[in-house]
């Protein structure tokens, strides 16, 4: 009985010699795939006479997916195949979402640095012949500064008021009513917007177009991603700040400004910042309410006024290649200004960010 015992052999999952169960893909072969089926959807792409580039992705996107799963079968079983097909497919999304934002950032910088200078940014159209080269965007710079700032002015506030009282103080029905027109506000399209602000301020009230009346629809588009990024922000303040200042005597509305504001003021000012960038390329409610002006006009209150996305609009509709250039400056003069608030957000998020001490 024991010699039985001892004679059996252990039992183990060690596959024998030249089995496939454990074996692995070398690292480099995603990358080798990859290469592979760019070429061949490349090839096949030209043999079918596609001229697009488009249609050869695509192609080398199925031949990815598809290679992947066959060899990962083959080598490693079926099992790390659809481990690996989902990676695959996941990677292929990704590519998807890059190539046409590198694209488009690769277009707009190629064809706007070829105005964008001192004198183009200097400089305003007033007095001069749009059909000719020259001219600048000194004059929609100012009036994009000033409409954005005066919605920021009007939005933040409220946005920020709004929020502490739905996570503060909010119960029962007249919350859930902010909060349902909150979220419907948040899809409102920015046309209906400007659409109601020159019904309102415009022709009911007479004030007539200028930059302010943009303001006050780039508002109404502003006010909602404001107070649904604050309100995210005020509910990742730990309850136990709360209570314990509470617990002090110290009142709410005091607690509220002294130990949750300052907690959350740099996810408050992130959002914040996401939003101006979010309506400083809105054309369709400037195009409505300001118009658009050759001239330099920093009197946001009267008269019409420019914009950057109103005249990358206008330059483009003018169909001469010096127009199309002056466009695609501006265009590039609005990228970079976007880029520039969302690296301050970014900072000021990680300046801000609580410290957790060792």
């Amino acid at each position: 009985m024991s010699n039985a015992v001892m004679d059996r052999q252990p039992a183990t999952d060690t596959p024998a010699p030249g089995t496939l169960a454990h074996r692995r893909m070398p690292r480099w072969a995603p990358a080798g795939l990859a290469l592979a089926s760019a070429a061949l959807g490349s090839g096949l792409g030209l043999a079918a006479g596609w001229h697009s580039k488009v249609q050869w992705g695509l192609l080398a996107a199925i031949f990815f997916v598809l290679g992947t799963y066959a060899i990962t079968t083959a080598v490693e079983g079926k099992r790390q195949a659809k481990d690996r097909i989902a990676t695959s497919i996941v990677w292929v999304c990704f590519a998807l979402a890059v190539v046409p934002l590198a694209s488009l950032t690769w277009t707009t910088v190629a064809r706007g640095v070829k105005v964008l200078d001192g004198y183009f940014l200097s400089h305003s159209m007033a007095g001069l012949n749009q059909m000719v080269p020259g001219g600048g965007i000194y004059h929609a710079i100012i009036g994009t500064l000033e409409q954005v700032a005066f919605a920021t002015l009007m939005a933040v506030p409220v946005g920020l008021l709004t929020a502490i009282y739905l996570v503060e103080y909010g119960k029962g029905r007249l919350a859930k009513a902010v909060t349902f027109f909150v979220d419907v506000m948040t899809g409102i399209p920015s046309i209906v917007a400007g659409l109601f602000i020159l019904s309102t301020w415009v022709l009911t009230f007479g004030m007539g177009p200028s930059g302010f009346a943009g303001s006050l629809a780039l508002t109404i588009l502003m006010m909602p991603i404001v107070v649904r990024s604050t309100e995210e922000m005020l509910k990742l303040v730990p309850n136990e700040l709360r209570e314990a200042s509470l617990a002090l005597g110290v009142p709410k509305w005091r607690t509220i400004l002294k130990v949750v504001l300052p907690t959350a003021i740099g996810g408050i000012t992130t959002g914040v910042m996401l939003a101006v960038a979010r309506i400083a390329g809105e054309t369709a409610p400037v195009m409505l309410l300001v118009l658009g002006s050759s001239f330099i006009n920093n009197d946001p209150f009267s008269d019409e006024q420019a914009s950057l996305p109103l005249y990358v609009y206008q330059e483009y509709m003018l169909g001469t290649p010096y127009s199309y250039d002056r466009a695609w400056g501006a265009a590039l003069t609005l990228i970079m200004f976007v880029m520039i608030l969302n690296l301050v957000a970014r900072a000021i998020a990680r300046w801000k960010a609580p410290k957790t001490g060792r």
